[in-house]
């Protein structure tokens, strides 16, 4: 049965340990020396206005990558309107991998790109990403959103960001619901790990009421782990479309799954009354 851990407590390392030490992680990366953290830089924003990963977390992921010997890389690309590198530093990001010891990468500058074909695609016929996100296992370290545009932007949604153009907007022409099956379906993230110390409800990624729900949600099963968050935000996850066509697609699942941890329930509360 796939496990979902969710952990609520202070934010601190411990917390994050504690989602992660409730899920088999150390098999998804075993066969890999190198693991990739994609971040969420949607906006220079700071973790606290429920916008951006929050450091905390990636350095949470970065020492328990580093416990089973792996690398661990953090990646992310410019978006249409923020660049990658100036979110880096104005986020905290930098300040925290810089002590870590931590490279960054900006995909849209990766020298070396692949074209990834889509079989059985909804909208895509194909789609260029960064080399070495063909060579190594990704994690998805989402923020807790819940957008009334998507339903939810979290783990699965995340991986838009692995597109290496910077000019994504003509993706949202083509039913982004249909974009996100195409890209997880084809570059499924090992897991993901979503950051809700502080999460966010609003129209748009980029913007909303910041709510805090002191928690971390961690599963190697992104679908999974995605309905978890939609059940926080009050949504079915049959209900959007990405999430139940990716479990159509046999990359994860939607209901059978356990949740290990702390209790959903006040989260749900929590999420409602703001």
């Amino acid at each position: 049965m796939v496990t979902v851990s969710l952990a609520t407590g202070p934010r601190t390392l411990d917390t994050v340990y504690r989602s992660l030490e409730a899920i088999e992680f150390a098999g998804a990366l075993s066969e890999w020396d190198r693991v990739l953290i994609k971040v969420n830089f949607v906006t220079t924003k700071t973790w606290d206005t429920g916008t951006t990963t929050d450091p905390l977390v990636v350095e949470g992921l970065i020492n328990r990558v580093r416990d089973l010997g792996r690398e661990p890389i953090v990646v992310e690309t410019d978006a249409q309107v923020t660049n990658a590198d100036k979110a880096l530093v104005k986020t905290g990001m930098k300040d925290m991998l810089d002590r870590q010891g931590v490279p960054f990468v900006n995909m849209r500058h990766e020298k070396e790109k692949v074209e990834l074909k889509v079989i059985d695609g909804k909208v895509l016929d194909s789609f260029k990403v960064a080399k070495i996100a063909t060579k190594s296992p990704i994690i998805s370290a989402a923020k807790f959103k819940g957008i009334s545009e998507f339903g939810i932007t979290m783990g699965l949604k995340n991986m838009f960001g692995m597109l290496t153009t910077k000019w994504k907007f003509k993706y949202h022409r083509k039913d982004m619901h249909k974009v996100i099956h195409d890209i997880c379906k084809t570059l499924p993230p090992v897991m993901t790990v979503i950051d809700g110390f502080v999460g966010l409800k609003g129209i748009m990624p980029m913007r909303g009421t910041p709510i805090p729900l002191n928690s971390v949600i961690s599963s190697t099963d992104s679908v999974a782990a995605d309905s978890v968050g939609a059940r926080i935000t009050g949504c079915d996850p049959h209900d959007i479309n990405y999430i139940r066509w990716l479990n159509e697609s046999g990359i994860g699942e939607i209901k059978n799954y356990d949740i290990v941890g702390d209790n959903i329930e006040p989260l749900i509360e929590i999420y409602a009354k703001t």
